[in-house]
């Protein structure tokens, strides 16, 4: 935003506090003509500001997935389980996800390893969820075979699966449960 006249980043900064909450209402498939209605502005200004829905819902959620990578940061960091510190970061993104409707959704737009920019949603937390992963295998507290990529396929899965029960939340945790017991190094 540096470089930018004040009144476009007042407007940049106005757009993405509509965004926000409108997603949190309607999730990644909030309407940009909406946003920039309630905003003030054109959507042709909401446009150039965030020229694709994928960029403005990563605009949206960065601030939280940064929340999310250092969180992941200090758990590794721990001298705590391995495998209990990746599932309770998987947990804690899993929460987001379904808090923050269409999280999810930015996850699912790209293959993590495959296409994903460094600075993306999904790179960062691809990157911050691998390094607790890694520690896990290597301490066998996890199954060898397992990537980031299963996880956070899983993670999205459920969020994406469970978001519009009555309490997600619980189905959501029901599912995850049952899917990390299959985490297990001993696991078939």
């Amino acid at each position: 935003m540096t470089g930018q006249r004040s009144d476009a980043r007042r407007n940049y900064a106005h757009i993405l506090a509509v965004a926000e909450a409108e997603v949190a209402t309607q999730g990644a498939q909030a309407s940009v003509e909406r946003i920039a209605r309630v905003a003030g502005v054109g959507s042709a200004t909401v446009r150039r500001h965030f020229p694709t829905r994928k960029a403005l819902l990563e605009a949206v959620f960065k601030q939280r997935v940064q929340v999310l990578c250092e969180r992941a940061q200090t758990l590794r960091d721990d001298e705590n389980d391995s495998r209990a510190a990746l599932v309770e970061w998987l947990r804690e993104l899993l929460a987001y996800s379904l808090a923050a409707r269409g999280l999810a959704d930015v996850l699912s737009y790209e293959p993590l390893q495959d296409e994903a920019t460094q600075d993306s949603c999904a790179g960062v937390i691809g990157a911050a969820g691998a390094s607790l992963l890694r520690r896990a295998v290597d301490d066998q507290a996890v199954r060898a075979d397992v990537t980031i990529d299963d996880l956070l396929t899983l993670i999205v899965g459920i969020a994406l699966a469970t978001e519009n029960y009555t309490d997600p939340a619980a189905h959501a945790e029901r599912a995850f449960r049952l899917a990390v017991a299959g985490l297990d190094a001993t696991g078939t």
